[in-house]
């Protein structure tokens, strides 16, 4: 699904993002190269990377109307800036995946708050390996390009601790070293600036309301090391407290001052979102 095509979200984004205490500016016009060989065979990306995704929760009551959670995610980059292409056909071969690992909590029929994980990207050597037995669901595999540091970010569930179907989630990260300039640069071969942040906003999460066995076996027993239920025995099947959700969403780059702003641009992001959502 095509999320963003109207690039003017660009300047809304922004807005939005001076508005929460000038938290954040979100970067246009930069410099991905998936094979590593620097700014001048990169190719341009005018605002995002579009990201599909797969990811297993685990979550246990925490009292009163709380609960904390557990996320094992898998996902690929399909395309820049909803273009119709992965990269240009100068770059045979090269398919970004990622996964990440990360931790929260919640209230039952509200919001759900990453405290922390490690999101690490991978340029896979192999097209079409995502969705395999390949590693982790094929996400991990080739030379890993970026690692990030995930400080905050969340969004919305149901009364059962479930992701609200079409629902909209968050996630924020700091790069651990910087981002190196091989993959990443601004538009004029500059280095990106050390504050540079990632934003990994899924705007339309969906919970698999039947995941098929591939799934169950590399994301759920495998990555997450579940042994329930479709792991340890039986047939997997969804409930509150372990279940899968489909996501489609975006990589931003942003410029961020200090990592403590970084839940007041979250906020501005989610807001965001919506208003797309209303104008669709």
């Amino acid at each position: 699904m095509t999320l963003l095509k109207n690039f003017a979200l660009a300047a809304l984004l922004s807005t939005a993002a001076a508005g929460a205490a000038n938290a954040g500016t979100v970067l246009a016009d930069w410099i991905f190269n998936p094979l590593g060989g620097g700014y001048e065979s990169g190719q341009m990306v005018n605002e995002w990377l579009d990201v599909n995704g797969n990811s297993f929760i685990q979550a246990s009551a925490a009292g009163g109307n709380g609960f904390s959670f557990r996320e094992h995610a898998v996902f690929n980059v399909v395309q820049a800036d909803s273009n119709g292409r992965l990269f240009p056909i100068t770059f045979p071969g090269a398919n970004i995946t990622g996964i990440f690992d990360a931790s929260g909590v919640g209230q039952y029929g509200g919001s759900i708050n990453y405290a922390g994980g490690t999101l690490r990207l991978y340029q896979n050597p192999v097209n079409h390996q995502y969705g395999t037995e390949a590693g982790y669901y094929g996400a991990n595999l080739g030379r890993e390009i970026a690692r990030f540091e995930v400080y905050g970010g969340g969004g919305r569930v149901d009364a059962q601790g479930m992701a609200i179907n079409r629902g909209q989630l968050l996630l924020l990260a700091a790069p651990v070293g910087g981002l190196d300039e091989r993959y990443f640069a601004l538009a004029d071969g500059a280095r990106l600036s050390p504050n540079t942040r990632l934003a990994l906003s899924f705007t339309n999460a969906n919970t698999i309301a039947s995941p098929h066995d591939t799934l169950v076996n590399e994301v759920a027993c495998q990555f997450a090391g579940f042994t329930g239920p479709g792991c340890g025995g039986g047939d997997f099947a969804n409930d509150p407290g372990n279940y899968f959700v489909s996501s489609n969403g975006q990589f931003r780059l942003v410029d961020i001052p200090e990592p403590g702003s970084l839940a007041l641009f979250g906020i501005a992001m989610l807001g965001v979102a919506a208003a797309r959502r209303k104008r669709a």
